[in-house]
């Protein structure tokens, strides 16, 4: 066997590509793009030996590799076979922009705020963008959606991911996934299939029943495969049950392969693989960045017979199928060599992260019409705060961690908001707020003042609660004492406390906004822009007014430290609803600077569907964008929460003009996941069927029978 090991290793190293595409020979039929992907991937199995498909299933060190010592470098790579005419895998992180110390590309907002929008087709358009600027940059896998749901508003990644509603995070993720692979690069969903804290992400057991599994965290997983024809999964770090997610056999078989019934790649998180037997035969194709557990210590376990040679097939049709499908084979990105200076951000994705910054931005108070700002000549503006960018403080554009996007120079909020106070001829004060005295001495004498504050998410620790760091409320506070119309701007990856709230005549929600922050927030406060963001997640009004409040449920307790998910399908909203608790601000809340009304519901059966149409009217002086929202009440005998999102919009309306809206209800959307039968059932009775402008703000009802199946 050690022969055969030898063997394996010699090809890998043999294999390595420096970036240049495959050749094109008449040996290898499959690269035909008149063959189906199916069966290209079987001609090319064919006329691969052990040791091929062997060099399919582990990453390599890409420095060394590459030959590159230092610089912009993918995260991951595959090398690829050149003999075979089969181009290497570049992976990538990108969930807010193409990352790992790339250059040249575009700091987008983070995942939080593009949920925020609720806008599936900029959500879209932002997956072709990343798409693009990927494979421009050599790129041909990209490590993104993050689609774990916020369990835990304290969770480090929080601002990665799309919030705490499995319907929300699923829509957004089929978009995003679909934009992707539009252009000739691999989505990879992530991290499969329970992660939802920071917090001893190497060692946590998520325990979670098997009915909480599919109704709140696998949807966005099954959406991104039955929807949106997703490439790649990727497993996580932690365990679920007390098994790690990567070596998980009803996770990664069971559910994933013959439930979901996905049909390509499944990585390891990089380092998430404990072991070689059992993470292979349990379904894991991947091993990333590779080389410990698979390759040679693999090739001994196939001649030990501990795997067998038919899994070793599976896990190499698993990684071609997807390359074939979705067009590595027939379109290989430019080599990194020749693109790893390039800046492939183009005006329109500049342009693209100005417009998702806006339509993410929250408005969450708004007292006697504060906003937008009315500022005239001799008028004066206090601009304080650390995240406004002043001398070498830079602007909170994204959270730390593989997803941030470090070479983009940002539009400070200070700078943008003087350049547009000098056009309605008013002048801007500033303080870094370091010295809250000084910052309320500043804001003392000006119309108005504006306090741009920020909390610190990042990847590998949770928040320890959710108070803003570094005095930062009693910044706000000593500034709204001093100024009474005093707007406050959070530069935050998710939910804060706000003991100030009274104090502040308004407060802006603008999330990490990427790399045209100043240029947003100066539209949304002067009111170039509508700040058209809805909560994709709730903000609590303290730290134990949270449905995971206990150190069981979070960070964990034990020697095991197992994180009991013992609010089941209480997550978000749910649980607020449920427990009668009041939140800050409820999930999908948002003003705006105009006003909507919602009419005439028609609740009607078409087929298997169910078609809920309504009216929306802007009753106010403005044009503007609204979300209405659509949740389902179950019967009480199915043990649901309440209500659950089911369906949404987003809708632009001028002043006095109505809109019909109609949107539509699949059998999902009345079903729950009997873990008896395992299948999804539907419990006979009457459906309420709410249309609001929140989860707490419900302005029409209806009503919906149905009968025993």
């Amino acid at each position: 066997m050690a022969a055969l090991a030898a063997l394996c290793l010699a090809a890998v190293a043999a294999a390595v590509l420096t970036g240049e595409a495959p050749a094109r020979s008449a040996a290898c039929p499959w690269m035909s793009r008149a063959l189906s992907p199916e069966t290209r991937t079987t001609m090319l199995m064919r006329a691969m030996s052990p040791s091929d498909k062997l060099a399919l299933l582990t990453g390599v060190n890409p420095h060394a590799a590459l030959g590159v010592a230092d610089g912009p470098l993918y995260v991951g790579y595959v090398p690829g076979n050149p003999s075979l005419c089969i181009p290497a895998l570049t992976l990538n992180d990108g969930p807010a922009g193409v990352s790992d110390l790339m250059v040249g590309t575009t700091a987008f907002p983070a995942p939080i705020a593009q949920a925020a929008t609720w806008n599936t087709r900029l959500e879209r358009t932002f997956g072709q963008a990343l798409g693009r600027e990927a494979w421009n940059k050599g790129i041909n896998v990209l490590l993104a959606p993050n689609v774990n749901i916020a369990r835990v508003p304290e969770n480090g990644r929080n601002f990665e991911a799309f919030g705490e509603d499995p319907f929300l995070s699923s829509q957004a993720a089929v978009a995003e996934i679909q934009g992707i692979q539009q252009n000739p690069v691999i989505a990879t969903v992530k991290h499969y299939a329970v992660n939802s804290q920071e917090t001893n992400r190497y060692s946590v057991s998520s325990n979670v029943d098997d009915r909480t599994l599919h109704e709140i965290y696998l949807p966005p997983f099954d959406a991104a495969i039955a929807q949106g024809n997703v490439g790649a999964v990727m497993c996580a770090y932690g365990l679920v049950n007390a098994i790690y997610s990567c070596q998980h056999s009803d996770l990664l078989t069971s559910v994933l392969r013959q439930e979901l019934g996905f049909r390509g790649l499944v990585m390891s998180d990089w380092g998430a693989t404990h072991s070689t037997v059992p993470s292979a035969n349990a379904g894991l194709d991947l091993e990333m960045p590779g080389g410990t557990y698979f390759g040679s210590a693999l090739a001994d376990a196939v001649a030990a017979g501990n795997v067998k040679t038919s899994t070793i097939d599976a896990m190499a049709r698993s990684i071609l199928l997807p390359m074939f499908r979705l067009g590595l084979f027939d379109d290989p990105p430019p080599p990194l060599s020749t693109v790893s200076l390039t800046d492939v951000s183009s005006p329109a994705d500049t342009q693209l992260a100005l417009k998702i910054a806006e339509q993410g931005t929250v408005l969450l108070k708004n007292d006697s019409n504060a906003l937008p700002l009315r500022l005239h000549a001799g008028d004066s503006l206090a601009v304080i705060g650390e995240p406004a960018g002043f001398g070498d403080i830079r602007p909170y554009i994204g959270g730390g961690g593989s997803s941030f996007v470090s070479s983009a120079t940002p539009v400070t909020p200070l700078d943008a908001i003087t350049a547009r106070a000098a056009k309605a001829g008013a002048t801007v004060v500033s303080a870094n707020g370091i010295d809250p005295a000084a910052a309320a001495d500043a804001a003392r004498t000006a119309t108005v003042a504006v306090v741009f504050v920020y909390d610190q998410e990042r990847e590998g620790e949770d928040r320890p609660n959710l108070e803003l760091p570094a005095a930062q409320d009693q910044l706000i506070e000593q500034v709204a004492q001093a100024n009474p119309h005093t707007i406050v701007v959070l530069d935050t990856g998710g939910p804060v406390l706000m003991p100030w709230l009274d104090q502040a005549a308004g407060v802006l929600e603008a999330w990490y906004p990427g790399q045209r922050d100043g240029d947003a927030i100066a539209a949304i406060l002067f009111g170039d822009a509508e700040p058209s963001g809805r909560l994709p997640q709730t903000f609590p009004s303290s730290d134990a007014a949270v449905p995971a409040s206990t150190m069981d449920q979070w960070p964990g307790s034990g020697l095991a430290q197992d994180a009991a998910f013992s609010e089941g399908l209480d997550v978000g909203y749910r649980w607020y609803d449920a427990q009668k608790v009041a939140p800050l601000f409820p999930f999908g809340f948002g003003l705006s600077y105009t006003s909507f009304e919602y009419s005439h519901l028609r609740v009607e059966r078409v087929r298997k569907d169910i078609m809920v149409s309504f009216t929306v009217t802007n009753t106010g002086k403005r044009e503007g964008l609204d979300v209405p929202q659509v949740y389902v009440d179950d019967p009480r005998t199915a043990g649901e929460p309440p209500k659950q999102l089911q369906a949404f919009t987003k809708v632009f309306l001028r002043p006095h003009r109505s809109l019909r809206v109609s949107v539509t209800l699949a059998p999902r959307a009345f079903s729950y996941w009997d873990s008896t039968t395992q299948r999804w059932r539907v419990t006979p009775g009457l459906y309420r069927i709410l249309v609001g402008a929140s989860s707490r703000d419900i302005r029409l009802r209806g009503f919906l029978r149905l009968p025993a199946p």
